[in-house]
């Protein structure tokens, strides 16, 4: 059996822009990427944490060391710079890998900065 599990998420970002015009996505710095378990064009659900709205995107990759967090498209009518956000990225896990599974997960400040280190 597999299961759907959370590996990777990034908690209490701040969206540093929202681009109406771009074709679609959330834009991310590759540092919080690679911290956070999340590859360049993986499914992403966005939360956002001011008002509770929910969506679905992909992530591409942004500016490394921008601390970018970026809303694309039409979703960027559902978000408002300043707003903290969740991303989550999931996969399938077999019950075999369930055993040695460890999500990662990024916690950052109002700067986007890691609270557990520099990124």
């Amino acid at each position: 059996m597999l299961r759907e599990m959370m590996i990777g998420k990034i908690h209490r970002g701040v969206i540093t822009e929202a681009n109406i015009h771009y074709m679609g996505s959330i834009t991310l710095d590759p540092d919080m990427m690679e911290k956070s378990n999340i590859l360049e064009n993986q499914k992403v659900q966005v939360v956002d944490i001011n008002n509770g709205k929910r969506f679905e995107t992909y992530a591409i990759t942004g500016k490394r060391g921008s601390r970018t967090i970026c809303i694309n498209g039409a979703a960027a009518r559902l978000v408002t710079p300043g707003d903290r956000i969740i991303i989550i990225s999931y996969g399938l896990i077999s019950e075999k890998e369930l055993k040695e599974y460890e999500p990662k997960i990024l916690l950052l400040n109002e700067k986007n900065e890691s609270i557990l280190g520099e990124i």
